[in-house]
């Protein structure tokens, strides 16, 4: 489990910042979901730049859950 604690503590500060009015990540996403109309190339480097810590503890968790069940 000492793996995770990295990407989870990255996960919680640069995955979420700014907090308010919602974290950074999530009115990122909702703007791709929304068909991210006016995105610019700075927002989807924002996007890479707070979804990376995510996307690192999602390939380790998946990795970790293909071990185990294989």
């Amino acid at each position: 489990m000492k793996k995770y604690a990295l990407p989870v503590a990255l996960c919680l500060s640069l995955g979420l910042a700014p907090f308010v009015p919602e974290p950074h990540i999530v009115g990122k996403v909702r703007w791709i979901l929304g068909g991210a109309a006016g995105m610019e190339w700075m927002d989807w480097g924002d996007t890479i730049w707070h979804g990376s810590p995510w996307m690192v503890l999602v390939s380790i968790a998946a990795r970790d859950l293909w071990k185990k069940l294989s």
